[in-house]
């Protein structure tokens, strides 16, 4: 688990145009493709928490480019997912001859396809109150008729394929474990978890999943000696913490983030912020982040949480 410190406030076609292929890093595509509807763009979603660089529609002649790029950029781009519908120019014939290319240049490609029954498909554009691209090119102009016409536009995709998954049956829960397992280079995606400080007369931060109160404990404003530190400094964090009720209220924090943390990670959630508030943000609450930050960050047990940032939003307003 990391522990981040708390802080206060158009190119040639691939295979000619000298593709990366750095056999220390090497650069790995998968093309994002399918029925409309069937959950393209929450894979796409997916594979954006899981590192990949997601862009969409690119026409084939820019891959190779973009591969290019992306091995200049600062970090290097590795990772690229091409999201592609059935109006792209893949679908005209050059879907094997671009993948061919890239794998003959060393780059990993794989096509992933994505499909769901008419039904379901049906009932979805009818909740999304939106038209199927070959919808109006059919003779009829129905739905029906639309899907009709992109399935057999690309069946040969489909057959080509490396990964066919339907999602008629899956939640997007479902969906994002599968994908998960097939495109996260086998490590389960861990939850990136932000503890921050804030002040109640500030407002409380429009983010937060989680809140915790913590004006109940003496607020060292009230105390001379202690007014002009921070709770990032001993004196203060040692007063605040050893107040009582402290310490329990602390290890109960940590303890409902275990349970949220675990549960948003088996739900597909990636990011998680817990809010922590005193009535200024200066003193209890800047505390008390760093203490739940430390104590979070020092669980080397904790498999659902992979990096801790601990920020203090208002800390130095006043």
């Amino acid at each position: 688990m990391t522990r981040v410190e708390s802080n206060n406030n158009a190119g040639a076609a691939p295979g000619q145009s000298g593709a990366v292929t750095d056999t220390q890093q090497p650069v790995e595509v998968v093309i994002v493709t399918g029925l409309s509807g069937a959950g393209r763009g929450t894979a796409a979603r997916v594979l954006e928490d899981l590192g990949w660089y997601v862009t969409d529609n690119l026409p084939p002649e820019l891959i190779g480019r973009m591969i290019e790029l992306g091995a200049a950029a600062d970090p290097p781009i590795r990772r690229l997912a091409l999201v592609m519908d059935v109006r792209s120019r893949f679908f005209t014939g050059e879907l094997s001859g671009v993948t061919e290319q890239l794998r003959g240049a060393g780059i990993r490609t794989r096509v992933l396809f994505l499909e769901a029954s008419d039904d379901v498909l049906i009932r979805r554009f009818g909740f999304a109150r939106r038209r199927h691209p070959l919808q109006s090119d059919s003779p009829d102009g129905t739905l029906s008729a639309g899907l009709t016409a992109e399935r057999a536009r690309l069946a040969p995709v489909k057959g080509a394929a490396d990964l066919v998954i339907d999602t008629t049956e899956l939640s997007i829960h479902q969906l994002h474990r599968k994908l998960e397992e097939a495109y996260g280079a086998g490590a389960p995606a861990a939850l990136q978890l932000t503890v921050q400080s804030f002040g109640f007369k500030y407002g409380v931060p429009l983010d937060a999943d989680m809140v915790l109160d913590v004006r109940f404990l003496p607020n060292p404003h009230w105390i001379p000696e202690l007014r002009e530190h921070t709770g990032q400094e001993s004196v203060v964090s040692d007063y605040v913490l050893s107040r009582p009720g402290a310490r329990d209220y602390l290890q109960t924090g940590k303890h409902l983030v275990d349970l949220t943390t675990t549960g948003y990670r088996q739900e597909g959630k990636r990011y998680m912020t817990v809010a922590v508030g005193c009535t200024g943000g200066k003193h209890r609450s800047v505390a008390v982040a760093e203490a739940l930050g430390e104590r979070i960050g020092a669980d080397t047990g904790h498999v659902a949480v992979d990096v801790v940032r601990v920020v203090h939003r208002d800390l130095g307003r006043e």
